[in-house]
């Protein structure tokens, strides 16, 4: 129980003196990154798969 209570304590102090955390602003604009590359990917994926739909379609009628 010690070596758990040790680690807790550590990784405590570790997360308050030792990591550098981003300021809002830099997370807010990390924030938008994300989400205009999310929305970019899934338009991508959706045109895809709306081509293979059209294509399987077209080769299933023949």
């Amino acid at each position: 129980m010690r070596k758990f209570i040790n680690y807790l304590k550590e990784s405590y102090s570790e997360m308050t003196k030792k990591v550098t955390w981003p300021t809002w602003s830099k997370l807010q604009s990390s924030a938008v990154v994300v989400m205009v590359a999310s929305v970019i990917f899934a338009v991508v994926i959706f045109v895809m798969d709306f081509a293979f739909q059209n294509l399987m379609t077209a080769i299933y009628t023949l």
